[in-house]
């Protein structure tokens, strides 16, 4: 179990996913989700996996509550999600969770490593 001495910061993950080429934000809207900016492709559960997930407590402020997913698409691209959760969640819309839900697993031994 980690602690709050010994969990690695967001920004620090996030930066080690970056170097990894997961650098394109996911946003996910009622149509599906899109990669960078809505001028990509439309991509839908299927077409995605979620190859790790970091989720962060937030135990000295409670705006730190999120979930941090590393993704890849089914045509080669990398990208993550980054979702708050509790009562800062921003993404309270029933397609949305219907959406990541649907989304397979498929974790990524070698991304373990860039967080605890």
């Amino acid at each position: 179990m980690s602690t709050s001495a010994s969990m690695t910061p967001l920004s620090v993950v996030m930066n080690k996913l970056a170097a990894k080429g997961y650098s394109e934000e996911i946003t996910i809207k009622e149509e599906g989700a899109y990669l960078g900016n809505q001028d990509s492709p439309v991509y839908q559960a299927k077409d995605l996996t979620i190859v790790r997930n970091y989720r962060f407590e937030g135990e000295s402020d409670p705006a730190d509550m999120s979930v941090l997913y590393a993704i890849e698409t089914n045509d080669g691209k990398k990208g993550f999600l980054l979702n708050a959760y509790g009562t800062y969640s921003d993404q309270d819309t029933a397609y949305y969770d219907a959406f990541i839900l649907d989304v397979p697993i498929n974790e990524k031994a070698e991304l373990e490593e860039l967080g605890n």
